[in-house]
Formats: structure tokens, sequence, C-alpha cells
């Protein structure tokens, strides 16, 4: 039964965003028998079809972003704008952001520039809710779930990991079936997993927790809601989500709770928009940390030409990983720790991360190449820097009126030289193997996006406090990668569900005993 709630009804649970955060807690509070509406900006996505580049520029948000200090102007951030989010096109790829990673001030405290806090969770309180994430997602290679089946891609990348003394490549925990299971088929290795699954073999928040949560009868999705600002009542607590409908109309929806989960971009972009004479400076800002620390990961692509085919846009695109470097070590030059992710790319995109701007040779060579191929990414835990931060833009307004996002962001000295430690590492693994030629490509976008409306122990220091409610707005949370006090070294998704599973059994629990 799909429910349908009156704008009026000021008991509803309203969920802005239904990415990863967003759709696992509306399926969790749905389920506990709490009305929970959800708003999301985007459509949904009626069909997947085996073309990269069509896929893409379906699944992916090109509303306009601005950047500034590192980024270039038109700064493209790939996040989803269709019910499921971001997991639309992502890569799957499910690892546990590890124990001493949850404590950055222990190797990042003395950076210059930062502003290092730590997760004001235990690594050992958390890890039960790491736990059901991983067994509500499927996850392979966890609780007894076979890993995925190795491709010749990996082989080669765990080959030249061996030749460089590196002992930790492994195929990595994936949110991909590796058997059948959750009323979806296994994976048959079509590849290509960033422009979607065609089989629906690959977790998404839309085949998942958002078809469980229509079944409930307690859950409505309303696709095309485009959310501009959140209103409160006199006493400061969120009353109701200010949105732009499929017709392009003006609507207002009155909640009980508020839950902001529309990506570490627009999630403090419609807080700095819902300013008032009680929050001057956006809601939930009283301390000014809406927007500020933004991470996105230390990132690096490197390809090389090898001498016999690989042919690494066959199967999993992200399954194999080298854990080496994780561990950070002061004599490599730096703080922190990094690790190799295979990556894999369709013809258009490889020459955008080989050779920006070739064409004629350059651009037939590389293409005659194809087949030939490695890759893999350099990502590395990117230091929190107040000065990195997202604010709205003093002129320039989208089609509905609202200020355009402006990121700022700018690499940490500490950043750099991870990354051109990481490049070399990289560059050894493919020579060692008789590469014929390795490119070291330009960092990717902006995909991992973490930390504008952080987490803390204390209000001074954040935007919510460990469950993710507002210091401010009692009934209002942050339920997306928005609230990471640190970005760690591991893609985020697993970590943001895992938020959201304990942010929901909270919220469940102050309702229930008529705290919230």
């Amino acid at each position: 039964m799909i429910k349908k709630f009156s704008q009026d009804d000021d008991s509803v649970v309203v969920v802005v965003g239904s990415g990863a955060g967003g759709a696992t807690l509306s399926r969790e509070l749905s389920n506990a028998g709490i009305d929970v509406l959800c708003l999301e900006a985007g459509s949904p996505v009626e069909r997947i079809v085996t073309d990269a580049q069509e896929m893409f520029g379906r699944l992916t948000w090109f509303d306009r972003r601005i950047g500034s200090g590192d980024l270039i102007k038109d700064f493209p951030v790939w996040s989803g704008k269709n019910v499921g989010g971001t997991t639309m096109h992502w890569t799957a790829s499910t690892p546990r952001i590890p124990r001493a990673e949850f404590r950055p001030s222990r190797y990042f405290g003395d950076l210059k520039h930062c502003s290092i806090i730590d997760w004001p969770i235990a690594y050992d309180d958390f890890q039960p809710w790491y736990h059901k994430a991983e067994q509500q997602m499927g996850v392979s290679n966890t609780h007894g779930r076979p890993p995925l089946p190795a491709n010749n891609h990996y082989k080669l990348l765990e080959a030249g990991a061996r030749r460089i003394g590196l002992k930790q490549a492994h195929i990595g925990n994936m949110a991909i079936n590796s058997v059948a299971q959750g009323g979806r088929p296994a994976c048959i290795q079509l590849g290509f997993c960033v422009s979607g699954c065609a089989i629906n073999a690959k977790w998404t928040a839309a085949n998942t927790p958002i078809a469980q949560a229509m079944g409930t009868g307690h859950f409505e999705l309303r696709s095309e809601s485009f959310v501009l600002r959140i209103e409160h009542d006199k006493k400061g607590r969120a009353a109701q989500v200010v949105y732009v409908d499929a017709a392009g109309k003006l609507q207002k929806q009155k909640a009980r709770v508020v839950c902001v989960a529309a990506n570490s971009i627009d999630t403090p972009r419609i807080l700095l928009h819902s300013d008032s004479a009680q929050f001057p400076r956006g809601l939930a800002n009283r301390a000014g940390h809406v927007g500020k620390h933004y991470m996105k990961h230390v990132f690096s692509v490197v390809t090389a030409i090898m001498p016999k085919p690989v042919n690494f846009h066959r199967g999993t695109q992200n399954m194999g990983i080298v854990d080496d470097f994780v561990k950070g070590d002061r004599k490599r030059g730096f703080a922190g720790g990094f690790k190799f992710e295979m990556v894999s790319f369709d013809p258009e995109s490889l020459t955008k991360f080989v050779q920006p701007g070739s064409w004629g040779r350059d651009y037939t060579d590389i293409l005659s190449k194809y087949d030939h191929f490695a890759a893999l990414l350099v990502m590395g835990e990117d230091p929190s820097q107040s000065e990195n931060h997202v604010s709205l833009h003093a002129t320039e307004k989208d089609q509905y009126g609202m200020p355009v996002p402006v990121i700022h962001y700018r690499d940490h000295e500490n950043s750099k030289t991870m990354r051109r430690f990481g490049q070399q590492q990289a560059k050894r693994l493919y020579e060692s193997l008789g590469s014929e030629r390795v490119f070291i490509g330009p960092s990717p976008p902006a995909t991992h996006n973490m930390g504008t409306c952080r987490m803390a122990t204390k209000a001074e220091d954040g935007v919510c406090d460990a469950h993710g409610r507002s210091f401010d707005v009692p009934n209002l949370f942050i339920s997306d990668g928005s609230q990471f006090p640190s970005s760690g070294s591991s893609n985020p998704t697993l970590t943001i569900v895992a938020l959201a599973l304990r942010q929901a059994d909270y919220i469940k629990n102050q309702m229930q005993s008529r705290k919230l």
C-alpha cells in the first residue's frame, strides 16, 4: 500500500533525499510503523541500458556548481539526482573505515591549517552497525558470503603488488551479489558498474531500502521535489519543508522531524538558505560550522598500457584493493594513509583521464590500445580544513531562484605529498610488469563528498551530535556523509548506511518515549 500524506500532517518524519542515508533511514523508520515522507529532487530511473555515457548523463546531477581555490570554476560534483541518489552510479565498494581512522587527531593533530577532530563514536560501539549494514546490503566477502570472482585486471594488480613487495592485495568487499540474495540475482560480470546494473545484482538505495519502504504502508516518496529551505517555529524547531514540485509549484510540507540527506553539497546549501532572524547564519549554524570542513578524498588516477591485453572493462569495476599504505608512516613524508583501488573506464572517459584534451593521433593511439590498459585509483585520507567549505553564491541563482553552491577547496601540502608518493608507487607497480607507458592522470571530480555538517562531541566543534541530531534544532537530523568529521581512506557509502541504521534506532526510541 502506497501512502499519501496531507501537507498539513505534522506527525510525519520528512526525509530530504533518497540516497544511501535517506533511503536506509526511511526504510528503518517506516518498518517501525513511523510515517515517513521522502522528498527527492530527481526522478526514478526507469531503465538501465548498456551505454556508459548515456547512463552517466542520466544518473548524475548536472545542476550548476561553482568551484574556487584549487578547483576549476565549473567544478563537476558527481552526485545522483534520481531516486536512489548517488548509489545509482556508484561502484559498490564497501570497506569499513579502519579503527585507527576514527581517531585522526593521533596522526593529523599536528598538521598546520587543519580543523581535525575525532569521531564522537568509538569504533567498537560502531561495529554492530557496520555488521548490520553489510548484512542488509548483501556485501560480498563478508559474513560467509564468497568474494566476487577475480577478473584478469585484478590478477594483474595482484601480480604487480607482489612484484614490488606489497602484501595486502585482495578482492574487496562489494555491495554486489556474489550469490543470489535479497530477491536480486548474482553478478554476471557485465562490467561498467558505475553506469548502473542492468540486472540489479548491485545494491542501490532504490532497489532495496526504497523498494522495501514502499511495502510498509507508512512511506510516501515524492520524486521531482526540489527542497529550497526548512522553516522553523517560534521555539526554533523545524516545522515545515518548502519545496518545488514536478509542476514547478511551491509547496510546503509540515513535519514532526526533518532529516536532511541531500549529499554534502546540497545538505549545507539547504541549511544555509534556511536563514531567519533566529538563525541569521543559516539553520543549525549558530557555531558557524555548516558548510565548513569539506572533504573529498585525496585522489589520483594512474593508467598504464600493458604488453598483453588486459580487458579491464570485463568484470566488476572496483573489486581489487591494495591496503599496504593505509596505515600511516611519517617516514614517507606525510601523515595518514591511502589505498589503491582498481578502476576501469569506457573508451571516452579513458581519454579524459589519460591525456585530457587529446585529439588526432594521440587520441586514436589511446583508443587503439584500449584492451591493453590497466588503471588504478590512489585514494587517501583528506585532512579536514575549515577553509574548505560550501557556501551560497551572492548573486547567481538556479532555475528555482536558489543561490548556486560554491565549493571552495585547496589541497593541503600533506595531501599533495601523499598523492605524489601514491603515484610513484603505482608507477612502480605497472613498470614491474613491463608496462609500455604509464600515465599520471588528473584527479577525478568529487564523488566522495563529506564533512560539511560534521558530528562532534561539543556544539562549538560541529553541527550535530553522534546521532546526527542538530545541536541547535532538536528535531533536525543530518543523515548523509555531511556528518563525517574525517574522511578516512575508505569509500564512504557503507559508513553512511551504518550511521543511518544507528540514527533510525535513536529516532525511533526518542519518538516512542515522546522526547522527539
